[in-house]
């Protein structure tokens, strides 16, 4: 009789990097501060006419789904003003300290929005979040084994008017499915955690330093 391999889950499927030509490039607007926007005139490989395609440039994102021992998510609502709501979001932030690893900043996120700190770190998600408008991509950890920082940050703006809800992860999902939850870090780090819950297990997961094609 003989041994099949055991496949990874979800093996087969991935996206492939490509680069089409790009005849010209230019920084329409920048912003100095978080984004700018770059204009390019992209060839297409296949003899096509160029055309011109307007990329909102980011430095990108890592959110954190933050599990405790009974697997209730930590959520911070936060208020979003190109949106015009306070939105629960598990806590997040850009990628804007330069040679930060991503796990680092995926740390110093959690403790600065919810004072908490987690011994457990895995990468639950990678995503492009609008592929068609930005080249932004965020990473979304799991953190587990949690527990109190002693120190607090001192949060600005937005932030300043943050508070935190601990809710059963069933509760976040099905919220999610309802419609009443939008943060999209929020929605896909409840769906992909509560399939690993529920499917391969949180073992299964990339380990926190695994590699990251879209940023690295």
């Amino acid at each position: 009789m003989t041994d099949h391999p055991v496949l990874r889950f979800g093996a087969g499927l991935a996206d492939a990097p490509a680069s089409w030509p790009v005849e010209s490039s230019e920084t329409v607007h920048s912003t100095g501060r978080v984004i700018s926007v770059r204009r390019d005139q992209v060839v297409p490989p296949n003899g096509g006419d160029a055309f011109v395609r307007d990329v909102v440039v980011h430095p990108g994102a890592v959110g954190v789904v933050a599990l405790d021992a009974d697997n209730r998510m930590l959520l911070v609502r936060q208020y979003r003003h190109p949106v015009g709501y306070r939105l629960l979001e598990p806590p997040a932030g850009l990628l804007d300290v330069q040679g930060e690893a991503y796990r680092l900043g995926a740390e110093r996120e959690l403790w600065e929005e919810a004072a908490t700190k987690a011994a457990d770190w895995r990468v639950l998600v990678d995503a492009f979040t609008s592929p068609g408008l930005t080249n932004e991509a965020v990473r979304i950890f799991l953190a587990r084994d949690l527990s109190e920082a002693t120190e607090v940050y001192e949060r600005l703006h937005e932030e300043a008017d943050m508070e935190t809800a601990w809710a059963p992860l069933v509760d976040v999902v099905g919220a999610v499915l309802a419609g009443d939850l939008h943060n999209p870090i929020l929605v896909m780090g409840a769906l992909a955690a509560w399939t690993a819950l529920n499917g391969p297990g949180f073992d299964n997961l990339r380990p926190a330093d695994a590699p990251w094609p879209a940023k690295d």
